[in-house]
């Protein structure tokens, strides 16, 4: 944990007109360095790391769906959290990747300061890089904080941004086929 990261939190607990000293406060700083550490360290991640060699040969053409990954960021408009989940599909080439590695993928790019939309583009990109696979397509659905905790404050609303790359692009029939499955 960095020790300016913890005076940054200090001193904006001060500015808001908060004692830095009472109980309740005493190691929030700290705590709020430590928990950003975590929340944005996908900055310290890279797609090879994440994908470590869980690439396998496969005989498999058929599309393959992984449905309902939960994904926490925070917005880098105003670093409150959207909270969602990712649908994942590909038409391998030969390879497929390790089931966690999705996870982890999203997880990767969720753990930034980000916005959705590319967000959805950059998982899409490290798939189809991952794999080389003959078609890519992510849908992430969201809810955002700074849309429901201030501004607007719209409590019911959500966001789905979606990326489809090769045959998932080129192909209507895929592509359909991709969102039924995401659909049940």
């Amino acid at each position: 944990m960095t020790p300016i990261l913890t005076e940054h939190y200090k001193a904006i607990i001060e500015s808001i007109g908060e004692d830095i000293h009472r109980d309740g406060l005493k190691d929030t700083p700290q705590r709020t360095a430590k928990a950003m550490q975590f929340l944005t360290r996908g900055y310290s991640q890279n797609l090879d790391d994440i994908v470590n060699g869980a690439v396998f040969d496969s005989d498999i053409s058929e599309m393959v769906v992984i449905k309902d990954i939960e994904l926490y960021s925070l917005c880098e408009h105003h670093m409150l959290p959207f909270i969602g989940k990712c649908h994942i599909g590909y038409l391998p080439n030969g390879k497929v990747l390790g089931l966690s590695k999705f996870a982890r993928i999203v997880d990767m790019f969720a753990r930034r300061l980000q916005i959705q939309e590319n967000m959805t583009t950059q998982i899409a990109d490290a798939i189809m890089s991952a794999v080389n696979a003959k078609g890519v397509a992510v849908v992430i659905e969201a809810q955002h904080m700074c849309m429901m905790m201030r501004g607007v404050e719209k409590q019911n609303s959500s966001m789905t941004t979606s990326v489809m790359r090769g045959m998932m692009r080129d192909r209507q029939a895929t592509r359909e086929e991709f969102l039924q499955f995401i659909r049940h």
